[in-house]
């Protein structure tokens, strides 16, 4: 007996498991040959996410199941003959219906007539894809004509060799009076979970196609609104151009225009980089179908790049211009406010030269009535030493008078003019 104990792993990450088990999230339903299969992806609101959650879980007491744990986002179970797998997508829902056997009618009576009545249609939220499947056995005819005119009566077929060789994949891709579109499966050999990740593969190329083209009518109503900012950028720049003056009226129009490039941009980016994604799935999607071309009719890799390729062309190319045209009106922008400020800059100078002329002029009659203030004040000065020597030789000591106002008037003058330099000093003045 072996005693050696097992060494442990250390402490998990808290999200290993869940990250691991990511893996193996929403994997094929296994199909045996032959099955009728009908898948739906709906488009279901926050809102209606609960109501979502307990209609399944009412279509699982019906059939006496348990229904799915709240916390899980794909579910499968049996409900009698019928299979349920039912996935949450980031913007849509899917269910998938599944039954042994084909009926005598095949495409109308599909699986979903198992089904309690009324529950179909009172799924929350609305349609954007649903399509019927059919995995029957390859009959060995390889001209194809005869089971596609009875499976696709009056329009033309895409389709080609699935899983290298191991079965065909047919479809028109049109919605049919019952709101249904239709897929064949021809199964030469295809195990049973092959034939369930071909089935799964054409149900998420064609979801994750319409998913793609919701890009579009958002893509149509953005073009005519980008041409109009188109116009009026051109006009701007032309008056930008020519110089012809105004150009705070133009730098508060290129703002406003910035502002409608902007709102523009906020209110199609999600939308267009979501229609890219999907758009790089069904890619994906179509290579993992791994086809092989059938004389006379074209692959679906084919189809898609004729008839959805030139939509997301649109879409990429009316994202491409919101992006161009932000780009655009911001270089006309920083230009025109590198002109505007290189005039206010003109005009600041302008102003300061004009300031400082005016110091000059001021400080120039401060200094002149300065000069103007020590005369006066040496004129009255002397004047009262004037009268201070007249009034001494009226008393009997002579003391001449005009020598007397000689003496004074520099002895006065002197210490007025070293006051008022000392105050202009104090006072922050200095001769330019």
């Amino acid at each position: 007996m072996d005693s050696r104990v097992v060494p442990q792993a250390p402490r998990d990450h808290p999200q290993r498991i869940e990250l691991a088990n990511e893996i193996h999230a929403r994997p094929p339903e296994p199909l045996e040959t032959p099955e009728r299969v009908t898948y739906l992806a709906l488009a279901v609101d926050k809102a209606e996410r609960e109501r979502e959650r307990a209609h399944l879980a009412a279509l699982c007491e019906h059939f006496g199941v348990p229904p799915p744990p709240s916390h899980v986002n794909h579910f499968s179970t049996r409900l009698g003959r019928l299979r349920l797998k039912w996935e949450w997508h980031t913007e849509f829902t899917g269910y998938g219906f599944y039954v042994q056997g084909l009926g005598p009618n095949e495409f109308e009576e599909p699986a979903t007539t198992l089904l309690p009545p009324g529950w179909l249609t009172a799924i929350p939220g609305h349609t954007i894809a649903a399509a019927h499947v059919i995995v029957a056995k390859h009959d060995g005819d390889d001209s194809y004509a005869s089971t596609l005119a009875r499976y696709f009566p009056n329009n033309p077929v895409a389709g080609a060799e699935i899983g290298a060789g191991a079965g065909y994949a047919f479809t028109d891709f049109f919605i049919y009076e019952d709101g249904y579109e239709r897929f064949l499966i021809l199964d030469r050999n295809l195990a049973a979970r092959q034939a369930g990740r071909m089935a799964k593969g054409l149900f998420e190329i064609e979801a994750y196609r319409l998913m793609a083209l919701f890009g579009l009518p958002v893509a149509r109503e953005q073009a005519p609104r980008a041409a109009e900012v188109e116009q009026a950028l051109a006009a701007l720049t032309g008056h930008i151009a020519h110089d012809r003056g105004g150009d705070e009226a133009l730098l508060a129009s290129l703002t406003t225009l910035a502002a409608q490039v902007e709102h523009a941009i906020d209110a199609s980016q999600y939308r267009f980089s979501a229609s890219r994604a999907y758009y790089d799935l069904v890619g994906a999607r179509i290579a993992e179908l791994r086809e092989r071309p059938v004389p006379g009719i074209q692959t679906i890799e084919e189809f898609m790049s004729k008839r959805l390729a030139p939509a997301m062309a649109t879409i990429a190319s009316v994202g491409e211009r919101l992006s161009d045209l932000a780009e655009r009106v911001a270089r006309a922008s920083n230009l025109l406010s590198t002109r505007v400020e290189i005039a206010r800059e003109k005009q600041n100078q302008t102003l300061l030269e004009s300031m400082e002329s005016r110091a000059r002029l001021q400080l120039r009659l401060q200094e002149t009535v300065e000069g103007l203030s020590i005369a006066a004040i040496t004129y009255y000065g002397a004047g009262l030493i004037g009268y201070l020597a007249n009034g001494v030789s009226a008393s009997g000591y002579h003391l001449d008078h005009d020598i007397a106002v000689a003496v004074a008037i520099p002895l006065i003058a002197i210490p007025v003019a070293l006051a008022l330099k000392r105050v202009r000093r104090k006072l922050g003045y200095h001769q330019q």
